[in-house]
């Protein structure tokens, strides 16, 4: 009777452990495919794949515009007085409320029309966008202000939409990589309103362009 029941209880023991083992390699195998799963797309926010929303106003030329993203997601781009918001959310309202819905560059500036989504699987968790702003120090031979290149890093839902990241994509050749590990490492852990945009890489004349108030 004493050697059964030690065979039974060695028996569930290594049941146990097999099943911890199981679970265990489960959980290691899990965040080894969520953490190559990380990844790039694109969508355009060009004029033809956007809808305007009312007529461009006649005495600043100040538009809106939503554009289609990725996962039900959509961009909301405002352009007034020469100057970009571009935000994000489910529909043109909640884009709206975001915090990245009211933050403006100081100088004239504009947006590229390329838009890069970085997703965990399917579920993109930031954007990453080139701007170009004006340098009013820094004139062409006609008097207009030439322009510096900076990509933003903004966070997306779940949470608030803000921006986490810049990276003068002049001062830093390898740009385009610096911003895409600020948004992985960066984006969703970001407390918008709390946390301060983050300088990544080296600073530029774009980084102080945009960080002027």
């Amino acid at each position: 009777m004493g050697r059964s029941s030690r065979t039974i209880k060695a028996l569930m023991m290594s049941h146990v452990t097999r099943i911890g083992l199981a679970a265990l390699m489960s959980c290691i195998g899990t965040n080894s495919a969520d953490a190559q799963s990380v990844g790039s797309t694109y969508t355009s926010r060009a004029p033809k794949n956007c809808r305007q929303i009312g007529k461009p106003s006649e005495l600043d030329g100040s538009t809106t515009r939503i554009c289609p993203g990725k996962d039900g997601l959509m961009l909301l781009i405002a352009e007034d007085d020469l100057r970009e918001i571009v935000s994000v959310g489910r529909n043109r309202k909640e884009a709206a409320e975001e915090p990245a819905a009211k933050v403006w560059f100081a100088p004239f500036n504009s947006s590229e029309t390329t838009i890069e989504w970085r997703a965990a699987g399917t579920k993109p968790f930031a954007i990453i966008q080139r701007w170009h702003i004006a340098d009013s120090t820094d004139p062409d031979k006609q008097g207009r202000p030439n322009t510096k290149a900076i990509l933003v890093v903004t966070r997306l839902p779940p949470g608030p939409v803000c921006h986490v990241a810049y990276v003068d994509a002049v001062a830093n050749p390898t740009a385009n990589e610096l911003a895409r590990k600020a948004a992985d490492d960066f984006a969703r852990g970001f407390a918008c309103g709390k946390d301060e945009v983050k300088i990544i890489g080296a600073r530029g004349r774009a980084v102080e362009l945009a960080t002027m108030r």
